[in-house]
């Protein structure tokens, strides 16, 4: 059901040709992305009726507007099974205590007396966020992107959720209620590619966003890599990914079906174990066989990514060496199950996120841990964070110098302006003094 790399025995080489050895999704984007320029122009000359247009080609439903009317995000929270509500809640609640400590504070350093640079963080002026709606509902994508923004202080947050024909073209009732629970009231029905333009070019019922946020198919990553520069982007996101560094002490239960977790995602989901313990890759394998043939998903999600090119064991010769498989594939969700687990967490330097030990599964994280699940795919997390109210912001530096801190630094600006063949730039500065700077000769 899933196949086996071997690095046993021979030094690991470093770099990319480690990461080469490693199972990866196929995952281009290149190529999508001229698929949804067409789509992407025809939202900016079309505005909402391109929008509806391409509803019905993609999702199978005729719109009567875009804009979802708020009688049917309080309708759909009124409607809510209270258990669902209750589980919305506490994780809306345990998001707003992690994010609400990541917000930055102002800070001025005096560098001489009389000169100051203030870093003053702001927030973005207006978000367009994206909640999936494809194979799965997502609610919780809804929290994640949500929280932050609101955390981060942005004044303008919309959302998008693809149209579903069985509700009659609405997004999916639980994205509405998670919306009407966390006061987003402008929600819009559009998917894919076609969501990420209305936020980019506007629309006649959506005003355009400064950064568009969230999770998403191929589609998705390809109408962000089209925007680039027009807009601010998280990130590309590709298939989920977990990798699972586990030694002998790990329970083959637990690993098991975490793999399994993220392989019912999508086909192209990608599920590692990377272990120096053979006798736990043969009990994983046979987990895998029985766990499977008793849940949901088999055949058109959990199977194809479990056999998959971007799935595998891989085997190593020590948790050492492990590591150092882990740093270099990157994963979006690391587990850590090793005997002292925290002290190997605390040697990773590549991942999305971490999770420590038998009781931090990647479901809680996806969930109800605080921690935010949109986080970097494709070995990307070796350079990129994942979804923070850092996101939001932007940080400004704000220059005070007085007539004396300027004369004090003067001739060094106007050096450095010569030295770099700029003379109007030391000539800004001279003008100020009556083109004499004060130390020259």
């Amino acid at each position: 059901m899933i196949s086996r790399i071997d690095l046993r025995g021979d030094a690991l080489p470093e770099g990319p040709a480690l990461r080469d050895l490693l199972p990866r999704a196929e995952f281009d984007v290149s190529a999508a992305l001229e698929k949804v320029r067409p789509i992407c122009e025809a939202v900016h000359h079309r505005g909402d009726a391109a929008l509806i247009d391409f509803a019905e080609k993609f999702d199978g439903v005729r719109l009567d507007r875009v804009r979802v009317p708020e009688a049917a995000l309080a309708r759909a929270l009124e409607e809510l099974d209270p258990a669902v509500r209750a589980a919305l809640e506490e994780s809306v609640r345990r998001a707003r205590l992690v994010h609400r400590e990541q917000r930055r504070t102002d800070r001025t350093t005096q560098v001489v007396p009389g000169g100051t640079v203030t870093e003053k963080w702001v927030p973005v002026d207006r978000v367009g966020l994206y909640a999936p709606g494809g194979r799965s509902v997502y609610p919780s994508s809804v929290i994640m992107n949500a929280v932050p923004a609101q955390e981060a202080g942005v004044p303008s947050i919309a959302l998008a959720s693809p149209p579903q024909a069985e509700f009659g073209g609405l997004p999916h009732p639980t994205i509405l209620a998670a919306c009407a629970l966390l006061g987003v009231d402008e929600v819009y029905a559009a998917g894919g590619a076609t969501a990420v333009a209305m936020f980019a070019h506007g629309t006649e019922s959506c005003p355009p966003a400064t950064m568009v946020t969230g999770p998403g198919n191929i589609w998705v990553a390809a109408a962000k890599r089209y925007f680039t520069g027009k807009i601010g982007i998280d990130a590309e996101a590709g298939p989920t990914e977990i990798a699972v560094l586990a030694d002998a002490t790990a329970d083959p239960v637990h690993v098991a079906s975490d793999l399994i977790s993220q392989a019912e995602h999508d086909p192209l989901a990608a599920a590692v174990l990377v272990t120096d313990s053979a006798a736990l890759a043969d009990a994983v394998e046979k987990e895998l066989e029985s766990q499977v043939a008793a849940t949901k998903h088999i055949d058109d999600r959990i199977v194809p990514a479990l056999k998959g090119r971007q799935s595998a064991i891989v085997l190593v010769d020590g948790v050492d060496e492990g590591l150092r498989v882990v740093d270099a594939y990157a994963a979006e969700h690391l587990e850590i199950q090793t005997a002292d687990a925290a002290a190997v967490a605390d040697r990773v330097r590549n991942a999305g996120a971490i999770f420590i030990g038998p009781w931090a599964p990647v479901s809680l994280g996806d969930y109800a841990a605080g921690s935010n699940h949109v986080l970097p795919t494709g070995g990307c997390a070796c350079h990129s964070s994942g979804l923070s109210v850092q996101s939001f912001l932007r940080g400004i530096h704000i220059v005070d110098y007085t007539e004396d801190a300027l004369a004090d630094v003067a001739q060094h600006v106007v050096t450095l302006a010569e030295a770099e063949d700029l003379p109007a730039h030391g000539a800004a500065v001279k003008a100020r003094f009556g083109w004499k700077v004060p130390g020259s000769k």
